[in-house]
């Protein structure tokens, strides 16, 4: 199901955007696009951080790099 999200821009902006036919539906999903991706790998670098200095304390820097390497040769 799709939502309708509105948004108000200034007469000048909405002359220009009639102006050079940007199609301006597409233009917003992808800018939504980009910024959730960008605040998902924000919120993930925060809990990777958050986890990283809770077991810190319980594993190493070289069982870290060993399980990534792993992993990696796995995918």
């Amino acid at each position: 199901m799709a939502r309708t999200v509105c948004a108000k821009v200034p007469d000048e902006m909405k002359a220009e955007i009639d102006r050079t036919e940007i199609n301006v539906s597409a233009v917003v999903r992808a800018a939504l696009d980009d910024e959730l991706t960008r605040r998902r790998r924000s919120d993930l670098r925060e809990d990777a951080s958050a986890l990283g200095e809770r077991v810190a304390d319980q594993v190493s820097e070289e069982e870290v790099a060993t399980a990534v390497r792993e992993t990696r040769e796995e995918h």
